[in-house]
């Protein structure tokens, strides 16, 4: 046995114990240990994974998509995608984010139905692994749930396998008193086996049925489809609701011991199998729980900056950075081998539960009331006492700052790229969704069609019309797709923007917002100062302390500074990235 399947083994064997302390196996943890190695093709490995390598630099920023956010009636979308991209993205976005792409019944793609095939619908695996090709591919792993309509959960009903013991059941008369879900219907759905009637468990909707991992079966099903992605060309997994994955009766059943386990212990199958293949955990909770899925580094490589978005939405529609900056001073540094993933806008809402302690109660009721002014719609969860509380909110991102708590003005589009300014330089990984590029509004025609909330978010372009608007250079689509691809450009090349490079926030007034990188040689600095408010504002650079024997360059505008006393004047939503190196 070679030292790195002695250590392989030695790590799977000591997550396992930890994930089934409780539970009667009907198989050895020496048995299981073997047939995972084996699933995941590792029998032979050579290279023991660096724990605290970094894979990702200032040149990655990742697009998020549906596969059929873009549609062409003479091809698959996924072939219209990569067209877009190749076209429109080239040498500029390297990674994008594909949506669910499998079969499914309902929540756009978020239950699966077959998590080993693609969408016909959408295209095949050549499709897939024609994207991977060209840029680097991230894509869910859905591993909470799964259809109704499934074939496992058919089984389920039959008391067949594969199926038969994969869901998770309870009864009614169980202690579920404290489940915190994010959603308001009954956790417990009534199903007819041949059996007898059972109560499935369904954290999100009754067409999503939470799996079982106390079956160890159900672990093995999903390290094959692991295996199965990464030979498509996979090589970011997001991690889906994977804060609610182990049940215990009793418990709020989040953020389990043993669901953090589960994810150290893909961790370590994931990078034995491609050292530069990395975990990102989607979960969106209070922050500070958040922040545990990074573990020492040995847990997700990247956690979702869940708090960034409606803190930043919270700031540029009050023109006050004052939590904002609370937050970030309040943020450790990522250690190497981890990185946060930065977004501002996604294909769902934006979450609330992230800004439990920071917003005040009183200014989450006032982002509430601007964006429903904006066209917003609010999503509801359930207390565990009968309350209801809000959510999320559902908005297009580019409507959502069309103006500020006073009402829309004719500065949206300067507000919306000073959003991404800020985002591309912070530390971190950015994700930018398709339709921020785009500058896509609500789409209430599919909200009507749907009576979903999330579908206000969520537009389908046909490629035709959507080529016209981007050739069109007085249209606010080809407009911000030109301003944010500048940007990204202009980020790639700043080894001071590297995810894991030094930051630290600077104290300018609540009208700026300001932070400060380091390259992680110390050769170069950038300070990245935005006026989020509707005024202009003055700084003198003696108040950022730029060094004075260097010149000093805005990277974005390319104006030079050669004098400590001189005044700069931002205009209202203006971002300047003032750097020595240039």
């Amino acid at each position: 046995m070679t030292e790195a399947i002695d250590e392989l083994t030695r790590k799977v064997s000591s997550h396992l114990r930890d994930i089934y302390h409780e539970v009667d196996l009907p198989i050895s943890i020496s048995a299981l240990t073997g047939e995972l190695i084996e699933l995941m093709r590792l029998s032979d490995v050579e290279n023991i994974p660096v724990r605290h390598e970094n894979q990702w630099s200032q040149k990655d920023v990742v697009m998020i998509t549906y596969a059929d956010s873009i549609k062409s009636s003479n091809e698959s979308p996924l072939h219209t995608l990569k067209d877009f991209m190749d076209e429109q993205l080239s040498g500029t976005i390297n990674s994008v984010h594909i949506l669910p792409f499998f079969p499914y019944c309902s929540d756009d793609g978020f239950a699966v139905i077959d998590f080993s095939t693609v969408n016909p619908s959408v295209g095949d695996w050549k499709d897939i692994t024609a994207i991977a090709n060209d840029y680097r591919l991230m894509a869910d792993l859905v591993i909470n749930h799964g259809s109704v309509r499934s074939f496992w959960f058919e089984n389920f009903i039959k008391q067949k396998d594969p199926g038969k013991d994969f869901f998770f059941t309870a009864s009614p008369d169980d202690d579920i008193r404290e489940v915190v879900r994010p959603r308001t219907t009954p956790l417990l759905k009534k199903v007819k086996t041949v059996a007898g009637t059972q109560y499935v468990w369904c954290t999100f909707s009754h067409d999503q049925i939470d799996f079982d991992f106390r079956n160890p079966e159900v672990l093995k099903k999903f390290v094959e489809i692991i295996r199965l992605y990464l030979d498509m060309g996979v090589r970011i997994f997001r991690l889906d609701a994977i804060a609610f994955l182990w049940k215990k009766l009793g418990s709020n059943c989040l953020n389990l011991t043993e669901t953090h386990e589960v994810v150290r212990l893909l961790r370590t199958l994931i990078s034995f199998a491609h050292q530069d293949a990395i975990i990102i955990t989607e979960t969106n909770i209070p922050n500070r729980e958040n922040l545990a899925y990074f573990g020492n580094a040995n847990e997700a490589h990247c956690i979702y900056n869940f708090a960034l978005p409606p803190l930043l939405l919270n700031t540029l529609i009050t023109g006050s950075s004052h939590y904002l900056k609370q937050w970030q001073m309040s943020m450790p540094p990522a250690q190497n081998g981890t990185a946060y993933f930065n977004f501002i806008a996604s294909h769902d809402g934006i979450g609330l539960r992230p800004v439990e302690g920071i917003l005040k109660e009183a200014e989450v009721d006032n982002v509430i009331r601007t964006m429903r002014e904006f066209g917003g719609r609010v999503s509801w969860r359930n207390l565990s006492g009968g309350e209801r509380k809000p959510y999320e909110i559902n908005i297009a991102l580019y409507d959502a700052l069309q103006g500020t708590i006073k009402g829309v003005d004719d500065m949206g589009q300067d507000r919306f790229i000073c959003a991404h300014a800020i985002m591309l330089g912070l530390e971190g990984i950015p994700g930018i969704y398709i339709h921020s590029l785009l500058a896509t509004g609500n789409d209430y025609n599919k909200l009507e069609h749907t009576q979903q909330l999330r579908s206000l978010n969520r537009h389908q372009w046909d490629l035709q019309e959507l080529t016209k608007k981007l050739t069109d250079k007085d249209s606010q689509h080809a407009q911000v797709l030109s301003r944010i691809k500048e940007l990204i450009n202009i980020r790639s090349q700043q080894p001071a923007f590297h995810p894991n490079a030094t930051q630290f926030t600077m104290h300018l007034g609540d009208q700026l917002f300001g932070f400060w990188r380091q390259s992680m040689d110390r050769k170069q600095s950038v300070f990245c100062i935005s006026n989020i408010s509707t005024e202009a504002r003055e700084i003198t650079l003696s108040d950022i302390n730029l060094i004075g024997t260097d010149d000093w360059v805005d990277l974005i505008s390319r104006q030079e500074f050669h004098e400590q006393s001189e005044t700069l004047v931002l205009k209202p939503y203006q971002t300047v990235w003032i750097s020595n190196l240039f």
